[in-house]
């Protein structure tokens, strides 16, 4: 474990029901990896589950004793990691093979910070949906502003690159607005139009109420600094992208 890559970030609350497919697609990868399971004070039957892995050393299971939410969660994750990179996994979704070592090249060919892939949208039993939301090849500052096209699961980043832009806003999408500041600083974010991710449409998911997605994405907006016109604006975008995105 002296020579990790990989961080895998993967926090959770009362999602012991997919968990074990979340982690076995991590160990999965061609990739040296340590998974940290970062549980948010939950109430199911998630120790159960984690007591098959307790003998695996690349997994680092970390309880915590007060909600930290998800945003917390992973900051503590990026902050408690030792590779290379971070990848951030939720418990819900899980990976494709051969998803990190395509990333791991192409960022490193471009010399890339961040980078993401297409998904797959799958139901809560994991049946396909039939639909998979592309990625550009290259998304810079601009684009990025319009409609987040780096869904979280699907993202490696840089670990002393991400550890400058800790997650906050839990009643946003606070994933976004890290993409949004770090996308500015760094240039771009790299694509790849696969769908490695198999990203579940949770009942209890953020952006399952497209009403209460779409309020939290303007937030979104005035969290990063924009004022109430420029915010409007960039909503108006998202909103057109979102429909293009998930009904076109």
């Amino acid at each position: 474990m002296d020579d990790i890559k990989v961080s895998v970030i993967i926090p959770i609350y009362n999602g012991a029901r997919y968990v074990k497919q979340a982690i076995d697609s991590a160990l999965g990868q061609d990739v040296s990896i340590e998974i940290l399971v970062l549980d948010d004070n939950s109430t199911d039957n998630l120790d159960e589950v984690m007591a098959g892995y307790k003998d695996d050393k690349r997994i680092r299971y970390l309880k915590s004793e007060e909600r930290l939410g998800v945003a917390g969660s992973r900051n503590k994750g990026v902050k408690l990691s030792r590779g290379e990179y971070v990848a951030f996994l939720d418990a819900d979704d899980y990976w494709a093979e051969g998803k990190l070592i395509e990333q791991l090249r192409l960022m490193e060919e471009h010399h890339a910070v961040i980078s993401s892939t297409a998904r797959e949208l799958i139901r809560p039993d994991g049946s396909s949906t039939g639909r998979i939301i592309p990625i550009k090849e290259r998304i810079n500052y601009r684009e990025i502003l319009k409609t987040n096209s780096l869904s979280c699961s699907a993202v490696l980043v840089k670990r002393d690159v991400i550890i400058n832009y800790p997650m906050e806003h839990d009643d946003s999408h606070e994933d976004y607005i890290a993409w949004i500041r770090l996308i500015k600083d760094h240039g771009f974010a790299l694509g790849i139009n696969k769908p490695y991710l198999k990203y579940r449409l949770s009942e209890g998911g953020k952006s399952r109420n497209k009403l209460k997605s779409a309020m939290m994405n303007f937030k979104v907006y005035r969290y990063s600094g924009f004022g109430i016109i420029k915010s409007v604006l960039y909503f108006i975008s998202y909103a057109i992208n979102g429909v293009k995105k998930y009904y076109m």
